[in-house]
């Protein structure tokens, strides 16, 4: 019954006290998902023409845009018709971010991601944009059963949601029946608490980063501690690659099924499984192509890198964005019967712990955020070598203060510890690695050095 009154009544009424039309669209996305591809193409055709018209207008870096290549909104009869316009990507959006945003936008809210190569990328959304993201993860959840208002433990790590915990948002999070639990630090005497919130909280869902849940699945384990007679029902991970290792540990260890999903804060909430196993699209607010190395579409079942256009962003466009990541598209429809696209794997993207000097086991999300907003740094890389020395790559750019290096040594040394050895060096470029992947923290602790318990 509470859970009933949190979805029905005390979460509508947040949401249209912020301005957010979250429940609308959520029930329309309840129903557009049993559409068959050419009904969800329509939608999607009208909307794009839409969204073209008006940033064509109205958004300064496209109304140029559109007159240097000769782009005309009012031409675009197909959803293919996109492909005459150029990518936008991460340095186009650091150059034009005044020019992106909408002239008409309000309440325009700054956002910031350091992505997978470590390049800091700041970036807005509007009220229209969020309200879109939440429902189709409000969406998403309610495929498995549970709902807005069910016992829920969060483990994250971003400072937007740990630097929110003022009283308004305390007093909220108690009404919706949600626990914050900070995954940066993890030694034996937080995972220890971590256990015993979860298990005094006998939540419905467990929500956070793989790694993260995974580490405590472990950590419970090793205790001997119990966590699959709480009566949790899913576990939502997101933000990394799910490997299956963790998926198995997660779903033994909590005795729940493991629910994906993909996405971020710039290109939106892409995809989510459903308890048959498919990843889909939300399809409704993205359009999603594949593309080759030199830009090139590739057909369903080929690896190709994820560009993104969110049909609900005009106050800041992300219209044909590189994300940087690497998918397949399934050419099979999911046996749950919804209409929504495939995604058959998700591919290159995992954030590794790393470890204090005194054992401390962290999200490598701890460091980055040190970094990552920082001006003049285009992109930067971390290497933990030992517990006792750690080596930081930047590649400065316009803007950059040396100054930066010590309180980049500083941030670390609070983290990891004063006594490592904290190195930072200005490089000209990151190499990728071996593999052409690049990844921005890199721990060689976990494997090959004795790691202490931290009390």
């Amino acid at each position: 019954m509470y859970t009933s009154l949190v979805s029905h009544c005390l979460f509508p009424l947040h949401e249209r006290l912020k301005g957010h039309t979250t429940v609308a669209l959520r029930k329309a996305m309840e129903a557009s998902q049993w559409w068959d591809g050419a009904q969800l193409d329509q939608l999607r055709l009208e909307r794009l023409q839409a969204l073209l018209r008006d940033v064509g207008e109205q958004v300064p870096y496209y109304h140029r845009l559109f007159a240097e290549i000769g782009f005309d909104p009012a031409g675009v009869q197909s959803l293919n018709d996109l492909q005459r316009l150029p990518f936008l990507d991460k340095a186009l959006i650091r150059a034009h971010t005044e020019d992106l945003k909408h002239r008409g936008a309000e309440g325009l809210a700054r956002f910031n991601t350091g992505g997978s190569s470590g390049q800091p990328l700041v970036f807005f959304i509007g009220k229209r944009r969020v309200s879109h993201d939440v429902a189709a993860k409000w969406r998403a959840t309610r495929w498995w059963g549970v709902d807005i208002g069910d016992p829920e433990i969060v483990v994250w790590g971003s400072p937007i949601e740990l630097g929110a915990q003022d009283r308004l948002r305390r007093w909220r999070d108690r009404l919706l029946r949600t626990d914050l639990l900070p995954a940066f630090e993890m030694s034996d005497a937080k995972l220890d608490g971590f256990i015993a919130a979860i298990r005094h909280k006998r939540p419905r869902m467990l929500f956070g980063y793989p790694s993260a849940l995974t580490h405590i699945a472990l950590h419970a384990e090793k205790r001997g501690i119990a966590m699959d007679d709480l009566g949790i029902k899913v576990a939502f991970v997101t933000s990394e690659r799910l490997y299956d290792e963790q998926r198995a540990t997660i779903a033994r260890v909590f005795g729940c099924r493991v629910a994906n999903g993909y996405g971020g804060r710039d290109a939106g909430f892409i995809a989510h499984e459903c308890p048959e196993g498919g990843m889909h699209l939300t399809a409704e607010d993205i359009l999603l192509e594949l593309v080759d190395a030199q830009g090139q579409p590739v057909p369903a079942g080929q690896a190709g890198e994820i560009v993104v256009t969110h049909l609900a962003t005009r106050d800041f466009p992300f219209i044909r964005y590189r994300t940087g990541d690497v998918a397949v598209l399934d050419d099979k429809r999911c046996a749950c019967g919804r209409g929504l696209p495939v995604l058959r794997e998700i591919q290159g993207r995992s954030t590794d712990f790393v470890t204090a000097a005194n054992g401390t086991v962290m999200h490598g999300l701890a460091l980055i955020y040190i970094i990552r907003d920082l001006s003049g740094v285009e992109a930067f890389k971390v290497v933990q070598e030992s517990l006792t020395h750690t080596r930081v790559l930047l590649v400065p750019g316009p803007g950059f203060d040396p100054a930066c290096k010590a309180q980049i040594v500083a941030g670390f040394q609070r983290r990891l510890g004063g006594e490592v050895q904290v190195d930072v060096d200005c490089v000209d470029t990151i190499p990728p690695e071996k593999s052409g992947k690049f990844r921005y923290i890199v721990s060689h602790v976990g494997a090959s050095q004795p790691v202490a318990n931290a009390s």
